[in-house]
């Protein structure tokens, strides 16, 4: 009894031995896998670099862009940055861009920005949003994300966008509005400050290259004392910058864009309303020129009166 004893209890200490080799082996992996979970990316990064400057240079060695920013963290295929400032030279204009964070694509060259993005123009635009996407190479950025554009006396607020990063050309998605500030001259020469609001499904079309705005599907333009509604409103303007010399009339800053407008094109079913009256047609042109409206395309205007209409009989 003795040595069966003896030789159960060694059989026993080898199991036990055993389970405790393979709970050993065990808990390394577990170990790794709960830290790949949890831990800060930046931890695991190959290098980190403090106050981190990267550029880009094209012919003759000239700068044409630099990132620097409060950190970056190199991986493998990406950098992790943080507080970043973006610079563009331009031969017309410079760009400054801003983020809370991004990254830095090192194969494509791809920049993605994150929170309180920024861009400004030396012509005195303004972008905001929440991301953007910055294509270096092809010289655009885009956003899914809300946006907000402000020039001169013009802002405008659309769910998405792309673009130059000059913000000369640009698309904004969906959803826009674009409020105008201006003023105009009353019959009795005082000045009397006036805002319009136009809103669109989307998409709007800004080239201030060719100084045209596109303004697509169920267009409505609210100004005091009058709405202009059309499925496209094509508005042709000159900025303050400069341009072909236009005669003194067309220096109409209470109509949209807020600049010299030189005319305003609506098409499909176009309806003007003017207080209670309204005229409809397939097309309306509105000349700075002589400040004149000319409906085309089967037009109609339905006038309303307050005069009673009797049968005249006795």
């Amino acid at each position: 009894m003795m040595c069966r004893t003896r030789r159960w209890g060694k059989k026993s200490l080898f199991y036990k031995i055993a389970a405790l080799l393979i709970l050993l082996l065990c808990l390394p992996r577990f170990s790794l896998a709960n830290k790949n979970t949890v831990s800060d990316p930046a931890e695991e990064s190959d290098q980190r670099i403090n106050e981190f400057s990267l550029a880009g240079y094209g012919e003759r060695g000239k700068k044409t862009w630099e990132i620097s920013g409060k950190s970056a963290d190199i991986f493998k295929d990406v950098v992790k940055l943080k507080q970043i400032v973006g610079n563009l030279y331009d031969e017309k204009e410079n760009i400054k861009l801003t983020a809370d964070k991004g990254d830095f694509n090192k194969e494509n060259g791809m920049v993605h920005l994150e929170q309180n993005v920024i861009i400004t123009t030396s012509a005195g635009a303004r972008l905001t949003t929440d991301s953007l996407h910055w294509d270096r190479k092809n010289q655009l950025v885009s956003t899914e994300d809300k946006v907000n554009i402000q020039r001169e006396d013009m802002c405008l607020v659309a769910q998405g966008a792309s673009g130059r990063p000059d913000l000369n050309e640009v698309v904004l998605e969906k959803d826009v509005q674009v409020n105008i500030a201006g003023q105009e001259k009353d019959s009795g020469g005082s000045t009397e400050t006036q805002e319009i609001t136009i809103t669109c499904d989307g998409p709007l079309q800004i080239d201030y290259q060719k100084n045209v705005a596109t303004f697509n599907n169920n267009v409505k333009v609210d100004r005091q004392g009058m709405q202009i509604a059309s499925d496209i409103m094509e508005v042709y303007f000159i900025t303050s910058a400069g341009g072909k010399e236009q005669p003194p009339q067309i220096q109409d800053t209470s109509m949209p864009l807020g600049g010299k407008i030189d005319k305003i094109v609506a098409r499909g079913n176009v309806k003007i309303t003017r207080g209670e009256n309204v005229s409809y047609s397939e097309e309306a042109t509105y000349s700075a020129w002589d400040k004149k409206i000319i409906l085309s395309g089967r037009p109609k205007l339905v006038i309303y009166s307050k005069e009673e209409v009797g049968s005249g009989a006795q």
